[in-house]
């Protein structure tokens, strides 16, 4: 048998509660002649992770006592450097054998209004108790010990300091069996109560999912049908027996929408973004993002979103095809720059603030080539061969129904009847649906908090997509019986709206939930969240869309069309 010894520590520093990251020895602790970095793949450069060798020496099952790790001369420079990272609550994330540990900094003896400074001590022992089976580490814990004189260093003036850094280790033996060592770190995603709130969250809506699909079966069985009735019996109209609401427009309803190039390529982006949202999902079901797997889902995003170009570009050029589009290398780029183009703008501006912190965000130059070379030589290549399948594709745009020459002109709605208001309706049911789930996902994105339950999202995921389906279907036929025959574009942007409420909710978050201050976390957290917002807004739209579609296929299949 193997005996597993772990003689390091791997050391990240972080400050909460989002993604502002240094790395360890940018503070002035006593950092050894040659510090030894790890290798770390892209999803863990993109995470920000810096990981070096600790100053802290764990042999397997040796204990120490107040074990010296160095010791070092602060300047007042230094000691200001300290004294500012215990205030806002910095605290360094080490791993001994894949296992996280924690611990902050240092603390703060608060003396109340009358007295007008705080005093700030700087931990220096920390004790590591470390539990065992066999020849395996089962759980580490760090403590910051300050019982003694020496393990505490007051940081309250600015003055030059002489400290010393040491550690103590005890090493304990555990029943735990080793594949059970990783079942406390979900614990806190898994407790009863968390678990009461998802699943009653799910039941509420499946509930509203099912009430508003029995509405939809109801109108279908007692309007729809009837209309069907009428117009097969009804077959010569008179003058005064003239066809009136949706059937009216059934010369119109399938004209081809402005800017077609624009819609198929957004159609082509949502259709890859789908894709790529439900490989994540069964990824994660079958535990591929096992937790303190660092950067697995980073790295799969890029991959797989790489990958699924060609997803993009032969969905774009085949749409834009049907739509008799003459100019498929356009609409080829169009589908390419449309999710990709703000979202490197957005890493471009934020890369600039990053690099002005100093901040672990700034990802190095050679993680930035291996980005482009990813998106030259795979991305590129795979959309331009799905655009090609594509445009040599034979399928051909076949509607129920001839369409006139001359459009109809549209009748004047009421104001509740336009865009803007008919987009606040479509995204407050789908929202409500995934209102609770969306705490837990931000608390894991932006406060380091552990998601595993991928099950539970998968099921909220599956419920997002009826709900839009269920409404846009819905406006689709109160604007068509308005006698309102472009609904091409509105039932996009019905469908995504959710991206928007989403959005708005990233601003509830941020003041409601959250401690982020400064810069650099308020600029990373609305730059990232608008642009996955605006993803979530072309996916959801396409779903609204192709419901949409076919729903409006099936009606004006089902009557008899001259």
């Amino acid at each position: 048998m193997q005996l597993i010894i772990a003689t390091k520590l791997e050391i990240l520093f972080l400050s909460t509660p989002t993604s502002e990251t240094y790395c360890y020895f940018d503070l002035p602790f006593c950092s050894p002649d040659y510090v030894k970095e790890k290798k770390e793949t892209l999803g863990e450069v993109l995470n920000g992770d810096c990981l070096v060798s600790a100053p802290y020496k764990l042999e397997f099952r040796i204990d120490k006592d107040f074990q010296v790790a160095c010791r070092k001369n602060l300047t007042r420079e230094e000691v200001i450097q300290f004294r500012t990272a215990i205030k806002r609550d910095y605290y360094f994330q080490m791993y001994y054998d894949d296992l996280p540990i924690w611990g902050f900094l240092g603390k703060i003896d608060r003396l109340g209004t009358a007295v007008p400074n705080d005093r700030f001590f700087l931990f220096m022992h920390i004790h590591f108790d470390i539990f065992f089976n066999k020849d395996r580490v089962i759980e580490v814990f760090a403590r910051m010990d300050y019982t003694h004189a020496v393990d505490l260093v007051d940081l309250t003036e600015d003055r030059e300091l002489l400290v010393e850094f040491i550690y103590s280790v005890n090493w304990k033996e555990t029943k735990i069996p080793f594949e059970k060592r990783m079942e406390k770190y979900l614990q806190s995603s898994l407790l009863a109560h968390h678990l009461y709130i998802h699943w009653s969250a799910i039941m509420n809506s499946c509930i509203t999912v099912l009430i508003l699909t029995g509405c939809f079966v109801t109108f279908y069985m007692r309007v729809l049908k009837k209309d069907f009735m009428e117009h097969t019996y009804n077959e010569v109209i008179t003058d005064d027996q003239e066809e009136k609401g949706w059937k009216y427009i059934l010369g119109d309803v399938f004209r081809y929408p402005n800017h077609r190039s624009l819609i198929a390529a957004v159609l082509g982006s949502g259709t890859q973004l789908f894709i790529l949202t439900i490989l994540i999902m069964i990824l994660g079901l079958v535990g591929v993002f096992y937790p303190y797997n660092r950067g697995n889902l980073l790295m799969a995003l890029v991959f797989i979103y790489a990958i699924t170009s060609g997803i993009a570009g032969y969905s774009s050029t085949t749409f834009y095809h049907q739509l008799e589009g003459t100019n498929w290398v356009r609409n080829l780029l169009f589908a390419g720059c449309l999710f990709s183009g703000p979202l490197l703008f957005t890493f471009c501006l934020l890369q600039t603030v990053a690099i002005s912190y100093k901040a672990n965000a700034a990802l190095p130059f050679g993680t930035i080539l291996v980005l482009v070379l990813l998106l030259t030589f795979v991305a590129f290549p795979l959309l331009v061969l799905g655009g090609i399948l594509g445009k040599n594709s034979q399928t051909e745009f076949q509607a129920p129904c001839h369409t006139t020459k001359c459009p109809r002109d549209i009748p004047p709605l009421r104001w509740y009847r336009g865009v803007l208001p008919q987009m606040a309706l479509a995204g407050i049911l789908p929202f409500a649906v995934v209102y609770t789930e969306l705490y837990y996902i931000f608390a894991s994105v932006w406060g380091h908090r552990i998601y595993t339950i991928y099950s539970i999202l998968f099921v909220v995921f599956i419920i997002l997509l009826i709900a839009t389906s269920l409404v846009t279907v819905a406006l689709t036929y109160f604007q068509l019986a308005a006698e309102d025959h472009q609904w091409w574009w509105r039932s996009f942007l019905c469908g995504g709206s959710t991206g928007l409420y989403i959005f708005g909710y990233c601003f509830y978050y941020y003041y409601a939930r959250t401690d982020i201050h400064g810069f650099l976390q308020t600029s990373f957290f609305f730059g990232y969240m608008a642009c996955i917002c605006y993803g979530i807004f072309l996916m959801l739209g396409t779903v609204g869309f192709l419901a949409s579609f076919l729903f409006v296929r099936h009606i004006y299949g089902s009557i008899k069309c001259d």
